[in-house]
C-alpha cells in the first residue's frame, strides 16, 4: 500500500487546539451534539437503538443518555443513532452531511477516552471533524452517487479512535481503509425520498469506524481509502492543518433537515404581517431540487416529519419557531391543514447555488386576496450568518433541561470548562437521563 505519509504523521501527532480558536468552537460543537443528543431520547428510534445494542453488542462501556452497557461498537452504534434520531446536529455544506453526530459517539466508545484530560477530548474532537470533513468532500468529488455521511464520517471516527489506542502510522492507514471499505455506501435520496428510521448512516458510520481501528490494531489489512490517497483528492488534503473546517460547520435553529429549514425562515419573515394562520390560503414556496424532494404532507413519524418541507413551514408558520415538539407531537389539525396548502416550486437559480449555498423564497396567499413575498432566504447558522452564543445555549437548554432537568446546567458548565477539567467530568453528566 502507498503510505500517505504527511496524514497518518499529523493525525498522530497534531495538537489542533495550539491554534487557541479552535477551542472556543470545539465547545460549542460539543455541546449542541449532547444538547440534541438528550432531546432525542425522546423520540422512538432512541428506544429501538438501546435495546438493540444492549441485547446485540454486549460489553460494559455506559451509553449516552441511556441506561444499559454495551461494547465499543455498540456504544458507537447507539450514541450516532441516538443524535441522528434528532436532525438538530451541526453539518457542513460541501458535504451535504454531518461529522459530529458519529466523531462524539466514537470518542465515547473506547475505555481509553477515560483517562484523558478535557483538552485532550476536545482536540481528539476537533481533528476528527478536520479529516472527516475531508473526507466528506473527496467522496463528493470521486462518485457520481451521493452517499450518507456514514460513508465519511466513518474515516474521521477510525482516524480518533486509531490515535486514542495509539496505532502506528501502518495500521492506522489500514483503519482507514477498512472504514473506507466497509463505510455504508447508502444512498442519501432514498431516505429523503422515503424517510424512515435509516436516516443518514451516521450510526453505522460511527460502528464501522470504531471497527475499523479495532481490527487494524489487530492486525487486520485494508484496501488504501481512495478518498485519501487517490491523486484527484490531493487538493483537498494539502491544507491540512492551516484550513480548519471546524470553522465551516454549520448549526441547525430547527431540527428538520436543512433543505427545508430556508423555507422556514422565509415564512417566518412574513408572519408578523398577518394576523392569524387560519387567514393563509396557498403557501407557495420556491427552491431548490433537493428541498422540493422533501415532499411528505401529513408526516406519521418523527423521520418523516424531520424530512417534510410542508409540515416544518406550517409548524413555523403557525407556532412562529420550530422545537422538538414540532417533529414528535404530529396530530394537530390546524397544522395538517397548514401542510396541505404548502405548494413547492424549483428554482433554476437556486438549484445553480447549491450545495454551497441552500435558499428559498415565500409567497403566502391570504383570504382576503393579499399577496406577501419574502425576499430569497438562507438558513442561518452558517459561518456567514452564525447562530449567537445566547441562541444556541437557550437551544441546548431547550432541549436538555426536559430530560435531563436539572442536570443540564452543570452538563454546560463542565463543557464550558472542559479545558481546564478531566474528561471524567464530562462522562460521569452523559449517562441515562431522569426523565423520558
Amino acid at each position: 500500500m502507498t503510505t500517505p505519509t504527511a496524514l497518518l504523521d499529523w493525525i498522530l501527532d497534531a495538537d489542533p487546539l495550539s491554534h487557541p480558536d479552535l477551542l472556543p468552537q470545539a465547545k460549542r460543537c460539543l455541546l449542541d451534539l449532547v444538547g440534541v443528543a438528550a432531546g432525542a431520547t425522546r423520540t422512538d428510534l432512541a428506544g429501538h437503538a438501546r435495546r438493540f445494542v444492549t441485547t446485540q453488542h454486549g460489553g460494559d462501556r455506559p451509553l449516552l443518555f441511556a441506561d444499559g452497557r454495551a461494547s465499543p461498537t455498540g456504544v458507537a452504534l447507539h450514541g450516532a443513532w441516538l443524535i441522528d434520531a434528532l436532525d438538530a446536529h451541526d453539518g457542513q455544506v460541501l458535504t451535504k452531511g454531518h461529522a459530529g453526530v458519529a466523531l462524539l459517539p466514537g470518542l465515547l466508545a473506547l475505555p481509553e477516552v477515560d483517562t484523558l484530560s478535557g483538552r485532550d477530548f476536545l482536540g481528539l474532537l476537533t481533528l476528527g471533524y478536520e479529516i472527516a470533513t475531508r473526507a466528506g468532500i473527496a467522496l463528493h468529488a470521486t462518485s457520481p452517487d451521493y452517499h450518507t455521511s456514514g460513508a465519511w464520517n466513518a474515516l474521521g471516527v477510525a482516524a480518533v479512535a486509531g490515535r486514542l489506542m495509539g496505532l502506528d502510522a501502518e495500521r492506522l492507514h489500514h483503519a482507514l481503509g477498512i472504514a473506507e471499505f466497509y463505510g455504508p455506501r447508502s444512498q442519501m435520496m432514498r431516505c429523503i425520498d422515503y424517510p424512515t428510521m435509516l436516516k443518514d448512516g451516521s450510526g453505522w458510520g460511527a460502528m464501522t469506524g470504531i471497527s475499523a481501528a479495532l481490527l487494524a490494531r489487530d492486525g487486520f489489512t485494508g484496501a488504501p481509502a481512495l478518498t485519501v490517497t487517490d491523486p484527484v483528492v490531493d487538493e483537498i488534503w494539502a491544507d491540512l492543518g492551516s484550513r480548519w473546517y471546524l470553522h465551516e460547520q454549520y448549526f441547525k435553529a430547527y431540527p428538520v433537515c436543512r433543505w427545508a429549514q430556508p423555507a422556514v425562515e422565509a415564512v417566518l419573515s412574513l408572519r408578523e404581517k398577518i394576523d392569524a394562520p387560519e387567514q393563509v390560503r396557498r403557501i407557495e414556496i420556491l427552491t431548490f431540487h433537493e428541498g422540493k424532494r422533501l415532499h411528505v404532507v401529513h408526516p406519521s413519524s418523527t423521520e418523516q416529519a424531520q424530512y417534510s418541507l410542508p409540515w416544518s413551514v406550517a409548524c413555523a408558520l403557525a407556532h412562529g419557531t420550530l422545537g422538538a415538539e414540532a417533529v414528535i407531537t404530529l396530530e394537530a389539525p390546524d397544522l395538517r391543514t397548514l401542510a396541505s396548502r404548502v405548494d413547492i416550486r424549483e428554482s433554476a437559480t437556486f438549484n445553480a447555488r447549491f450545495p454551497a449555498e441552500r435558499w428559498a423564497s415565500a409567497r403566502l396567499h391570504l383570504a382576503d386576496g393579499r399577496v406577501l413575498e419574502s425576499a430569497p432566504c438562507e438558513a442561518r447558522g452558517n459561518p456567514h450568518n452564525p447562530l449567537s452564543d445566547d441562541e444556541l445555549r437557550a437551544k441546548y437548554q431547550a432541549l436538555a433541561d426536559p430530560v435531563i432537568g436539572e442536570r443540564a446546567e452543570s452538563l454546560r458548565e463542565a463543557i464550558t470548562t472542559l479545558d481546564d477539567r478531566s474528561v471524567g467530568d464530562l462522562l460521569a453528566l452523559i449517562g441515562a437521563p431522569e426523565t423520558g
